[in-house]
């Protein structure tokens, strides 16, 4: 029986599958309704364990991964029964891509999972091709597992309080790359097309250039801004690995909630729902989407320990609205760049506040720059909620 160390999705799912204790952050031992035994930290032996999984989410600063003496991914887990593997990575732009890649190959018998919701344990061990959205913390714990084909997006600061710095952030990413074998491929930003690896790496930099070394014609292809980087990645996996230019296939895809979604009031002004961009660079891009209308940027929630400095330069003609636990940040760079700010605090109070001054032509935007958690379940309530409020 393996030890886990917390009880979120990935153990859970594990746990079901293989059996298993879990170790968390209580205070006293309980058995769940399905059984499975829950104890204290204080609890753990690292003398009688002889596997430990931990949940992606836990920092490499607690407890229990400091006293661990034998811990392993869940990707390390699968790593000798895990079918071919397409891993997804990068700050952002990963969910949307493994989509992308998954619905090109669904005809070839491709599954998803990983960060994207689906547990390795909940996989399909027969299917032929598993696309693996693949997060920092993963990566940061995986040793032993490697991917058969990596796709890397740009990578831009991002959970820097659970790294610890850039660097070890960016490392995680890079990890795979150094892994590859003789034979694999990884599709990466052109800076780190030169790492040391037996695999081969393919730089890109940006989608001018990707389309370039594909030969795609990116008239045919029916995204714009960030997705279109995310579509050319998808269409290069299917390319490399079936010498086809699937177009038809790749604008049959359609794009979840919550990135980019626009809609429309009842008195038609422009609204969008952007509340999956929880960093810098996603936000940047939604701006880049609209240059040239008036903008009313609803910023703020958790900010991951990321400075929202480097953004400010970029917002002289919009109108930021504070909210969440970065609200003090925002208001005090807000002054320092001179930008117009309104201090709204709550997302309902921000929406009420651009209902007042928003002009048919001009632009109502939530996108945070920011984690969800200090004042929503996730990234989905928030956008659901922001739609609430706009259309109510």
């Amino acid at each position: 029986m393996m030890t886990l160390f917390g009880s979120g999705k990935t153990t859970k799912a594990l746990a079901k599958r293989f059996g298993g204790i879990f170790f968390e952050d209580i205070e006293e031992k309980y058995i769940d309704s399905e059984g499975f035994v829950h104890l204290p930290i204080s609890f753990f032996d690292p003398l009688k364990s002889a596997l430990e999984i931990p949940s992606p989410g836990i920092p490499p600063n607690h407890p229990l991964i400091k006293k661990a003496k034998h811990l392993i991914s869940e990707y390390d887990f699968f790593a000798s029964r895990m079918p071919f593997s397409i891993w997804v990575s990068g700050t952002n732009g990963k969910t949307t891509t493994t989509q992308m890649i998954t619905h090109l190959l669904k005809s070839k018998g491709a599954v998803s999972g990983g960060n994207i919701g689906t547990p390795l344990a909940l996989l399909d061990i027969n299917a032929p091709i598993w696309v693996l959205e693949t997060s920092s913390f993963t990566l940061h714990y995986t040793t032993i597992a490697k991917p058969n084909l990596y796709v890397l997006l740009p990578i831009t600061p991002d959970h820097l309080e659970w790294h610890g710095s850039f660097k070890a952030y960016e490392e995680a990413k890079l990890k795979p790359i150094k892994m590859l074998q003789e034979g694999e491929i990884a599709l990466v930003p052109k800076k780190y097309q030169n790492l040391p690896t037996k695999g081969y790496l393919i730089g890109y930099e940006g989608v001018e250039d990707l389309a370039k070394r594909f030969g795609f014609e990116i008239e045919k292809i029916k995204f714009k801004g960030a997705f279109l980087l995310d579509a050319l990645l998808a269409l290069a996996v299917k390319e490399i690995l079936f010498f086809t230019k699937d177009y038809e296939t790749i604008n049959s895809f359609e794009i979840e909630p919550h990135k980019q979604e626009e809609f429309f009031d009842k008195e038609g002004r422009l609204w969008v729902d952007d509340s999956k961009a929880t960093n810098l660079d996603a936000t940047l891009e939604a701006l880049k989407r609209y240059k040239g209308k008036k903008v009313h940027l609803i910023l703020g929630g958790d900010s991951k320990g990321v400075s929202l400095e480097p953004l400010f330069p970029y917002l002289k003609e919009v109108r930021v609205y504070a909210i969440g636990s970065a609200k003090e940040e925002i208001v005090s760079l807000a002054k320092k760049y001179k930008v117009e700010y309104v201090e709204a605090n709550t997302l309902k109070k921000a929406v009420e506040e651009i209902k007042k001054v928003l002009k048919k032509g001009e632009v109502g935007l939530l996108s945070p720059a920011c984690a969800s958690l200090d004042q929503f379940k996730n990234y989905k309530e928030r956008g659901e909620l922001f739609k609430r409020y706009v259309l109510s």
